[in-house]
This record gives structure tokens, C-alpha cells and sequence, in this order.
């Protein structure tokens, strides 16, 4: 894969490494979904009460989007706050723990999220990102943009 700006190295989060966890937050982390999370559940659910049929984590497209539509060359991403950095410039500021590692992990995340997007938008495909609060406060609105993509015909 060739970056067009230089990769974000993330450092191994290990004792050697001087990062540390509590045992309690491990079993937290632990528990964190990569797929099938309650937004791209209730997001995926609402699509498919419209009679849109998708793909889930396409492994054929670049990043894996939560869902996709090949007919319209659509992608859709349901972001996870932290995980992707929402409000990044004010946030960062807010991790007291292991910042050496948690700023250059998502700030890579971020990096990645717009190489994917660069990816799938040189294959012609439209590229939806949702935050989870948006899919969790305002499904309906998330639901409609893609509705209004597809009935628009901006897919040609």
C-alpha cells in the first residue's frame, strides 16, 4: 500500500514497552466488539425494514465496511468514538493513561479511516461515516441520507 503521508508508528502496548493496565481495565477492553455492535446493529436492522439489501464486512472492499451495497457503490462505517477519534483535537487532551500509545493509535485509526476512504472513492464508490452517537440519537436521519443516496441516483 503506498501512504501518500508518512505512516503513524504505533509503539507495542506492553510493561517493556512502559505501558501498564489494571486487570479490571483489561477485561473491559477486552469486551469491546470490532463488528457487530449494537449501532451497526440497529443500523443494519432499520436498512433491512426498508427492502435494502447490503453486505456486512465485505472482505472484497478496502477498510471491511459495516455495510455495503455493490448496485449503488456505497460504504458505509459506523465509528466508534474513541476508537476513531470524534473531537480528536479536544479529546486527546482528556487521556491521562498510556497517552504515549492511545494518541498515536488513533491518530493512525484516523489516518487509515481516510486512506480507505481515498481507496474506495478511486473505485467509485460513495463513502457514508456515521459516529455511533449519530446511529444512537438519530438513526432515522442516518437511515434517510442513505435512502436519499441511493433514490437520487448519485450511484451512476
Amino acid at each position: 500500500m503506498v501512504y501518500e503521508e508518512p505512516k503513524i508508528a504505533v509503539p507495542r502496548f506492553n510493561e517493556a514497552s512502559g505501558f501498564y493496565t489494571t486487570e479490571k481495565r483489561s477485561k473491559i477492553m477486552g469486551k469491546i466488539r470490532a463488528k457487530d455492535t449494537k449501532p451497526e446493529m440497529y443500523f443494519r436492522k432499520a436498512l433491512w425494514k426498508k427492502n435494502i439489501r447490503f453486505r456486512v464486512n465485505s472482505k472484497k472492499l478496502p477498510g471491511k465496511p459495516d455495510v455495503s451495497i455493490e448496485k449503488y457503490k456505497l460504504a458505509v462505517f459506523i465509528d466508534g468514538e474513541f476508537w476513531h477519534g470524534y473531537n480528536w483535537d479536544e479529546r486527546k487532551r482528556d487521556i491521562k493513561t498510556n497517552k504515549k500509545f492511545w494518541v498515536p493509535k488513533i491518530e493512525r485509526n484516523m489516518q487509515r479511516d481516510r486512506e480507505v476512504n481515498r481507496q474506495l472513492a478511486d473505485m467509485d464508490f460513495t463513502v457514508f461515516r456515521f459516529w455511533d452517537h449519530e446511529i444512537k440519537n438519530n438513526l432515522d436521519k442516518c437511515i434517510n441520507d442513505v435512502l436519499m443516496y441511493i433514490a437520487t441516483g448519485n450511484n451512476d
